[in-house]
């Protein structure tokens, strides 16, 4: 039996947009009470390092705003971990980051990064903050999760879809047993497991139909949908395809 399967609105490139012109607009806490509206269950956003696109008034305004959970995606830095300690989200998503990347490559290396982790995981939990850790879909990775105390996993959606064309039909069907198969091992080892990056109407359905899974993290294609259809109905569009999915 699969569970009810959660949406969580990522509003980061609504900020990309008021930021290209320094503009006060498009205001994504404005965006965030749409995307509520129309049925997410939570807003995820991304305080950078260089803070490209949601900035820390943007978090405060979040925090402060929101009736539905807040998940702070952050680095594994002293300074991040003081900005979710100072506003206390729901959720904590510690994910990898490079200044130069364009957006998040890759999952965290938790199994590399024990030592580093451990303390961060534990000030997070004591503060009440649920912490979730964004890694590929990998045995080694989830094992440290567990090793870790993080109660949730996100696995990293992004090689999946960008195996799209009908080329790389077999190499998308071993990342979707991959997905499987950690969200398998992380659910039997009492984690709970969303999932995100990347997802699209056409590619959400395969993964939303993975019976572990929890909660989906989707943003860009919502915010580049929203410019034909409004926010919404491109939320509203995403809750209806995951729901069919789900059956």
């Amino acid at each position: 039996m699969t569970g009810p399967l959660r949406l969580g609105v990522n509003i980061d490139h609504v900020a990309t947009v008021r930021n290209a012109r320094g503009a006060g607009y498009p205001d994504p806490v404005r965006a965030a009470l749409l995307a509520a509206e129309a049925g997410a269950d939570g807003i995820t956003a991304h305080l950078r390092e260089d803070r490209r696109h949601i900035t820390d008034a943007d978090i405060a305004r979040l925090a402060d705003r929101l009736s539905i959970p807040l998940n702070l995606e952050m680095a594994a830095t002293d300074e991040m971990l003081a900005i979710a300690l100072r506003h206390r989200p729901h959720a904590a998503c510690i994910v990898p980051e490079r200044r130069e990347e364009r957006t998040t490559e890759g999952g965290l290396d938790a199994a590399g990064q024990i030592d580093r982790l451990a303390p961060m995981v534990a000030a997070l939990g004591e503060a009440g903050v649920r912490v979730s850790l964004f890694i590929a879909p990998d045995a080694a990775q989830v094992e440290a999760a567990v090793r870790l105390g993080a109660p949730v996993v996100e696995l990293h959606t992004g090689h999946y879809a960008e195996l799209g064309g009908t080329q790389d039909a077999e190499l998308r069907a071993d990342e979707l047993r991959r997905l499987h198969d950690a969200a398998a091992l992380a659910a039997k080892n009492g984690l709970e497991v969303h999932a995100g990056h990347g997802l699209t109407y056409d590619n959400v359905a395969a993964i939303a139909a993975i019976p572990q899974l929890r909660e989906l993290n989707i943003g860009h294609f919502l915010v580049g949908e929203a410019l034909f259809v409004g926010l919404p109905e491109a939320v509203r569009r995403m809750r209806e395809a995951m729901d069919a999915a789900r059956g």
